[in-house]
């Protein structure tokens, strides 16, 4: 795995979240955030902590922000602080950065100023709830855009003992098998001749629409 730098403004429970989860798979993070009490508390979860004001154009600079890989601006409820700081980021250069939204207002200014990922953890967490109250194959599931998504699906008796090719999901379905879930162990980009036990977990790439199909008459 390559490692790479990632900085996150905003200690809250979506930051301090992402945070731990960056420190936890390798990465190099350094943790921001105006509380010192917040920012004592992930310095056990990160590379690097630091006391700083998301909006401190001096601040950010000092921490040479403009050399890390990602920037997640996960300021709370104080939308022009996270819009300022957003513009900031921009400003120097940051190439990839991704900003927690509070609303459609919100997003569409963040949108404006160049953000380059926005997410809403709430709406991102109630849509993958949804998904798992109405199918019991769905282990998890990720939005990529208003089309397209990954899933991970469990694999039933349908799918067992049967190759990839033997399934060929692709031409049936208009679906890509990313890899595939064994216990512990992942097969990143299967082999056609790869062989699903029951109960692995298939991870499937693909328009809603096909992912939905594939659910339902694939397995």
């Amino acid at each position: 795995m390559v490692k790479k730098q990632f900085a996150v403004i905003g200690l809250g429970r979506f930051g301090s979240s992402v945070c731990k989860e960056l420190y936890k798979l390798g990465h190099q993070v350094l943790a921001i955030d105006s509380k010192e009490e917040k920012v004592n508390d992930m310095t056990r979860h990160s590379t690097h902590s630091a006391i700083a004001n998301g909006t401190d154009e001096k601040a950010l600079q000092s921490l040479g922000i403009r050399n890390f890989d990602y920037v997640i601006v996960a300021i709370g409820d104080d939308i022009q602080s996270s819009i300022l700081c957003t513009l900031l980021l921009k400003e120097f250069g940051v190439a990839n950065v991704w900003v927690k939204a509070q609303n459609y207002y919100h997003e569409r200014v963040l949108e404006k100023i160049g953000a380059d990922r926005i997410v809403h953890p709430e709406q991102d967490m109630g849509i993958r709830i949804a998904q798992h109250l109405t199918s019991e194959k769905i282990v998890d599931y990720i939005e990529l855009s208003a089309d397209y998504s990954i899933v991970e699906l469990i694999a039933t008796d349908k799918v067992a003992n049967k190759s990839l090719i033997d399934l060929d999901v692709r031409a049936k379905y208009g679906c890509t098998i990313l890899g595939i879930k064994r216990g512990e162990d992942i097969n990143i980009a299967p082999m056609p001749t790869d062989h699903i036990e029951k109960k692995d977990i298939l991870i499937v790439f693909g328009h809603k629409n096909d992912l939905k199909r594939f659910e339902d008459e694939g397995m």
